[in-house]
């Protein structure tokens, strides 16, 4: 069988596997109360996230967001595979504001016809950090604009996301070049 087609059916299976995972019952997530698109736009760093198939052993992690002519959303996530020498790839996909009143909550599909939600949970006053939650909360991301966050803030996040109840201890840091 063909390296793509068995990539393929193995995300597939995999999706499928996460797909049964959800349908038991989720939290309730509180996202920020606003999120201005255009401040939101462009690079963020993955600062750290909860450990899952599709980003295990990637450093470099980052997410780009660029609006569309259409109201949707270009999502590129670019990473290098197990070390800062490997060569950059990117994921394209796309994503849809699912809540306009806040533009916290989306929707990303970057393997069709898979679709995960994305709920902007903490969003610094300046942008310059976001938590994001998918799965009712069991998968977890701290992005930034830089590709480090001061030990205060990291410590700060994590506390709040323990506050709300999520698991923040799961959370790994990506490593990420030197600025």
């Amino acid at each position: 069988m063909p390296t793509l087609h068995r990539l393929v059916l193995g995300l597939s299976l995999a999706f499928a596997l996460v797909g049964c995972t959800t349908m038991t019952p989720t939290r309730t997530l509180t996202t920020v109360p606003h999120v201005d698109l255009d401040r939101y736009m462009g690079r963020w760093e993955v600062i750290a996230f909860v450990p899952n198939f599709l980003e295990n052993g990637k450093v470099a992690t980052a997410d780009s967001y660029a609006r569309r002519p259409d109201g949707k959303l270009d999502n590129v996530y670019s990473f290098r595979k197990g070390s800062f020498a490997a060569p950059e790839k990117s994921w394209h996909g796309i994503a849809w504001i699912t809540n306009p009143e806040t533009n916290a909550e989306w929707k990303v599909r970057l393997f069709w016809p898979f679709v995960s939600e994305y709920k902007i949970l903490e969003l610094a006053p300046d942008y310059t950090w976001s938590v994001v939650a998918s799965n009712g909360g069991n998968l977890l991301w701290i992005l930034a604009r830089q590709r480090t966050l001061p030990d205060d803030v990291y410590r700060d996040l994590l506390a709040r996301l323990a506050h709300r109840g999520l698991d923040a201890a799961s959370l790994v840091k990506v490593p990420q070049p030197a600025e």
